[in-house]
């Protein structure tokens, strides 16, 4: 049993894509036990996050920091009372043989569950945060952490985490990844095709697609993907198509994610845990426009670390990095894509999947 929770994407991508892998196993269900358990709650709250993420983040540093110092094992939030009772339906309707959790509160829900008479299961934590983790996940009494990279589990040893217990897997995206091939870095680039990703700051959109279009003499293609967000945004880069006629093309919500980042050179979005991690596994250089404070730090930090990408957030920024990367033949575009190609884990979800097939064996062995 996965559970999930739609609090940012990379909760929901993580499960899912988690999910496909260890189906090849054995069967597997994904739920989220907030919307189940309390949906009016859980549908306010996820509006509250996607809004203050995006207009006011810097409110969302505050409330994200405050979590640090919160005892998740002793304090019941009485919001999350009904998914709990929910999860603990749950378990007694499936009797999972182990629980997989990508969101850092429903180990601590597990460990009262299971102290009060239910049985006890093997619990993995999918860190789906990268190098910045916050207590949440730290606390969380689970039996593995699995995190996406080498620099996270070495900084979760230091804070005092099993180093045993502490298994690096990648951030699994889905395992279709696997099967895809990237652009070469030594491809030809014309045209340069950038995958834009928008968040809901309406303006955004026309400021940051001139900006890519127009940054230099090369020959830029973009596509704009505005997924769920196609109502509020389709105006604003309808305009950009119109403007530059042959270079835009607009898509709304797309199951070819995976594919679009293995067919452009370069994708310019928020530094949300799902959108970087496909950009790392896809091996796809990387511009942030939005980044979260103290959630997504972590997640430039890597991407930073691995020569893949930047933090381009403020007017101008973008096109001085297209510049940058297109200048000498696009040699430091070329760089960054053979940089990410040595750390690309597009079979990450794969590779949890048979640690936690592994563990799941070796627990059934030692019973």
């Amino acid at each position: 049993m996965i559970l999930t929770a739609g609090f940012g994407e990379g909760h929901n991508s993580a499960a899912l894509s988690l999910g496909l892998a260890l189906d090849q196993h054995v069967p597997t269900k994904v739920l989220d036990p907030c919307a189940l358990g309390a949906p009016k709650v859980n549908d306010y709250l996820r509006r509250f996050y996607r809004d203050v993420t995006t207009h006011a983040p810097w409110l969302w540093r505050r409330i994200y920091q405050s979590t640090d110092r919160q005892d998740f094992s002793k304090e019941r939030i009485p919001l999350m009372r009904k998914p709990e009772e929910k999860l603990r339906e749950l378990i007694q309707l499936h009797r999972p043989r182990a629980i997989v959790s990508t969101y850092p509160l429903y180990p601590y829900f597990l460990e009262r569950i299971f102290a009060s008479g239910e049985v006890k299961v093997p619990v993995f934590t999918v860190v789906t945060d990268s190098i910045e983790i916050n207590a949440a996940w730290r606390k969380a009494p689970t039996d593995y952490w699995l995190v996406t990279d080498a620099r996270t589990r070495d900084g979760l040893i230091r804070q005092g985490l099993d180093e045993t217990k502490v298994v690096e897997t990648g951030f699994p995206v889905a395992p279709h990844f696997s099967e895809l091939m990237p652009v070469a870095a030594d491809a030809g680039l014309d045209p340069f095709r950038v995958l834009y990703f928008p968040t809901p700051k309406k303006p955004h959109v026309r400021r940051v697609s001139r900006e890519l279009l127009d940054a230099t003499d090369e020959d830029v293609r973009l596509t704009i993907v505005l997924g769920r967000n196609f109502r509020k945004l389709y105006p604003r880069a309808k305009e950009i198509s119109d403007a530059y006629p042959g270079k835009v093309k607009i898509k709304g919500w797309t199951r070819k994610v995976p594919e679009l980042l293995h067919q452009h050179h370069l994708v310019v979005g928020k530094a949300g845990g799902a959108t970087v991690h496909e950009a790392l596994a896809a091996a796809c250089p990387m511009l942030i426009h939005h980044l979260v404070p103290g959630q997504e730090e972590g997640n430039l930090a890597l991407l930073r670390s691995m020569q893949g990408g930047d933090l381009a957030d403020t007017p101008g920024a973008l096109a001085a990095h297209m510049r940058e990367l297109l200048g000498e033949d696009a040699r430091v575009w070329r760089a960054m894509k053979r940089s990410l190609s040595r750390y690309a884990r597009p079979q990450a979800a794969q590779t949890a999947a048979r640690f936690i097939m592994d563990r799941i064996g070796s627990e059934r062995e030692e019973a």
